[in-house]
């Protein structure tokens, strides 16, 4: 038995952090699309033997394949809450993980591969935990885990935990739009992002009322998906890397386009409107050409350039 589970990216189109809490963790309002462009998640039942139960491949350099990665972590996770598969007798999981979502670019990958070996197990289990559970399970692996058990744009609050989908209207007015992701050769720790937030604060959090006004604002409104885009971690982070602000100002004084930072970077995405003529190679997005050229020109090689949509 196997099962091919995708592992989409995601961004934040809003991310207002609004304080530290208690615990250490940062309270947030979020409005996160996950992404038609991911990874792959493969799960097989295998004969044990004297090996581990779970054993992860990846394709990718650099990736752990031991019990640090998400993936494993999940699998041990789900196999605590539930017994299986030890129910099974001596089969275990082999994960074979298709990596093309950049480690350290905001994107979500790791919580991603984690909720995607969570599905994985589920699926290969005959769904032995119900939704509610195996959010439970997700969200004990990582504050925006949850977010990736549901296929649509979800607004998160709390340390992430609290999730909620979108009203239907703006769900509409997201979906399929397309939007270009572009990362530069080195990546952000999330630690570091948060902990320079923490050391400046007040100075860079939104407080919840404003964030929550912001967004309700949008959401009553017809207004344009720009003009929901909003992130206060680029303070912190465009002080230390400043080709980001850089590159979204050349985007945004030379192209027209709205570009921002997604999470604590260092990818960032830009929209591409609906009215724009194509042209390019194979019929590639004039805009789109006319980006990926101006980033490519300014970043060279290392630099990671990918057109997706919305889900």
């Amino acid at each position: 038995m196997s099962v091919t589970i995708f592992s989409p990216a995601k961004i934040n189109l809003f991310l207002a952090i609004t304080g530290r809490r208690a615990d250490g963790f940062h309270n947030l309002v979020s409005v996160v699309a996950p992404l038609d462009f991911g990874d792959d998640l493969e799960a097989s039942m295998v004969e044990r033997g004297t090996a581990s139960r779970f054993r992860l491949d990846c394709d990718a350099p650099g990736i752990p394949r031991d019990d640090s990665n998400l993936v494993l972590k999940a699998a041990v996770a789900f196999a605590e809450a539930t017994g299986w598969p030890e129910a099974t007798g001596r089969q275990g999981v082999h994960f074979k993980l298709k990596k093309r979502i950049p480690v350290g670019a905001g994107l979500g990958g790791g919580s991603s591969n984690a909720v995607a070996a969570l599905r994985a197990m589920n699926t290969l289990s005959g769904n032995l935990v119900p939704m509610e559970k195996l959010a439970a399970i997700a969200v004990a692996l990582g504050s925006d885990c949850a977010l990736f058990l549901h296929d649509v744009p979800v607004t998160m609050r709390g340390r992430g935990e609290q999730i909620e989908v979108l009203p239907r209207a703006a769900l509409k007015r997201l979906h399929g739009r397309k939007v270009l992701l572009f990362k530069p050769g080195f990546g952000i720790s999330t630690p570091w992002a948060y902990g320079r937030m923490a050391a400046e604060a007040p100075a860079h959090y939104l407080p919840a009322p404003e964030a929550e006004q912001r967004l309700s604002r949008w959401m009553a409104g017809d207004d344009s998906v720009s003009s929901l885009l909003f992130n206060n971690m680029e303070d912190v982070a465009f002080r230390k890397f400043v080709a980001l602000p850089v590159m979204i100002k050349k985007l945004q004084a030379g192209l027209g386009v709205a570009a921002r930072m997604s999470g604590s970077g260092s990818t960032c995405f830009a929209l591409i409107g609906e009215d724009a003529k194509t042209g390019g190679p194979g019929g590639e997005n004039a805009l789109v050409t006319q980006m990926k050229h101006l980033i490519r020109q300014s970043w060279g090689g290392e630099a990671f350039v990918q057109e997706t949509a919305l889900i």
